[in-house]
């Protein structure tokens, strides 16, 4: 696994979807183009949600406060309707991985949001769907927050399954709310790690701005 640790009370952690004319930027490269104007680059990144052909995302999204997609909470096809489905939010300096319904009763106001699925780690359990025995592998990524308030973010270097996957979070990581957010288009730009994937144009994309040298 390669694990990317954040503090939100230090990093500055951000979504992207879109660029100021509204075309989708969709790569680590456009995002890095778009930064290097505010004298700004990427720090870390990584895919930040399931998105549609067009990369439109598929459930809720916030950038900078702005709701560009509302939260879905009905059973769905596919590993996004694999309820429960959860939240990955920054409200400030704070992170939170919520499960869809709590996020929803909560009324959080997030500056940044992304919801994908299933939730590898409910308050220290797994998903009930998950498998010992699953069969179904693949190159995942998702995002935790710990006790501490800390931000994880990881990608298996070999296919793995939704089981071992939410293990990982739960038992190494120790996120007592872990995020799924995508498989087999899971990708990663962490210099300091020798990484920048490459592959088909993303949907959002999760990292974070540092200044540039």
């Amino acid at each position: 696994m390669s694990v990317c640790t954040l503090d939100p009370s230090v990093d500055d952690i951000r979504l992207w979807h879109r660029d100021e004319d509204g075309s989708i930027l969709g790569t680590f490269e456009r995002v890095n183009g778009l930064l290097a104007a505010q004298g700004l680059t990427l720090g870390v990144a990584m895919n930040g949600g399931m998105y549609h052909d067009d990369r439109r995302p598929v459930g809720h999204y916030v950038e900078n406060g702005v709701e560009t997609m509302r939260l879905v909470t009905s059973e769905g096809p596919g590993n996004f309707g694999l309820l429960p489905n959860g939240v990955f939010c920054l409200a400030g300096t704070t992170a939170m991985v919520l499960e869809t319904n709590a996020f929803a009763d909560s009324g959080t106001a997030c500056d940044f949001a992304t919801q994908s699925g299933p939730m590898l780690v409910i308050d220290g359990t797994l998903h009930p769907r998950f498998r010992p025995d699953g069969t179904s592998s693949f190159i995942r990524n998702g995002v935790g927050v710990r006790d501490d308030g800390q931000v994880v973010m990881a990608i298996s270097d070999r296919p793995v399954t939704f089981h071992s996957f939410g293990r990982f979070f739960r038992d190494e990581l120790q996120t007592p709310n872990a995020l799924f957010i995508d498989g087999n288009v899971s990708r990663l730009y962490a210099p300091s790690l020798g990484r920048n994937d490459f592959g088909f144009p993303m949907g959002p994309i999760l990292g974070t701005a540092v200044a540039a040298d």
